[in-house]
């Protein structure tokens, strides 16, 4: 019986061209795989898309797209055994870069008919609302929530990365932050900004929290104490220059557990969430990911 493989692809990801779709199914198809393509048409298809496709009992989930759009296949996948690979089409391709997989379309798909499924540890997010969302990459809450909430969507399409950074920068300038509450495994801690990361790898190759893997079963919160806008933009230069964790104000713990007091922003893998109160925690072995 030939094995089967779904491709969930966002066409607004900057390189989910038809054409490079196509050519990923070709290439599948000449492996042997029998191949079934579907494409997202609005926010939170691509994980409705995951879960119907469970159902036909794939051999392998591809998620092509941004990180975004993974994120959304991932939370269609968690806990259904069936391995999930990416093919990182997007602006920044966050994730590929954690896993080392190559961002060229058929290095890529190399590694997704040639790599080897392993568990990994999601980080799930539940909101007072009970809402949850599981995520590979991060959590930000505060300046880092608001940065991604005010994202022009025009400015993103044309300029990709560019759009994050200047929302950045206009948030440092005009942002005032309250303070939030957090209970990392029961002590209390508190600040103005915080990642609680699940990988290493942040906007891009830059590490905010660089002890963080998927396949430890531990979270890594990094929680920025100052709400000064002075403070705001020193943290920036810090993330950017990888010295960030030496500063006095900044408190890095890693964690099974963080709960967020208080109304903030929050982001997860790149994608806007909600306001908090939430928690963080850790889904062990949720996906079974290759890279």
């Amino acid at each position: 019986m030939m094995s089967s493989v779904s491709i969930i692809y966002n066409p607004a990801a900057r390189k989910a061209s038809n054409t490079n779709i196509d050519r990923a199914a070709f290439f599948l198809g000449r492996e042997g795989f029998d191949v079934e393509v579907l494409r997202t048409e609005r926010k939170g298809h691509a994980r409705q898309l995951a879960e119907e496709a469970l159902r036909k009992r794939p051999s392998l989930i591809i998620a092509a797209g941004g990180d975004g759009t993974i994120n959304e296949v991932i939370n269609g996948l968690a806990w259904s055994g069936t391995p999930a690979a990416i093919l990182p089409m997007g602006t920044t391709n966050v994730l590929a870069k954690e896993l080392n997989v190559p961002e060229d379309l058929y290095g890529a798909l190399r590694t997704a008919v040639g790599g080897t499924a392993k568990k990994v540890s999601l980080g799930k997010i539940e909101t007072e609302r009970g809402g949850l969302r599981y995520f590979c990459l991060m959590a930000g809450v505060g300046l880092d929530g608001k940065a991604v909430h005010d994202v022009n969507p025009a400015i993103k399409k044309v300029s990709g990365g560019a759009a994050y950074i200047l929302s950045g920068i206009r948030n440092i300038a005009t942002f005032s932050p309250e303070r939030i509450e957090f209970l990392v495994d029961g002590k209390g801690f508190s600040g103005y900004t915080a990642v609680i990361g699940k990988a290493a790898k942040y906007g891009g190759n830059y590490k905010v929290t660089p002890d963080a893997n998927l396949q430890d079963p531990f979270l890594f919160a990094c929680i920025f104490r100052g709400g000064k806008r002075l403070d705001l933009l020193r943290y920036s230069i810090g993330v950017l220059r990888g010295t960030h964790l030496r500063y006095k104000d900044v408190d890095y713990l890693k964690a099974s557990s963080v709960e967020i007091r208080g109304r903030a922003h929050m982001q997860v893998d790149g994608d806007y969430l909600g306001l908090s109160p939430a928690r963080v925690s850790v889904a062990v072995g949720a996906l079974n990911l290759i890279f």
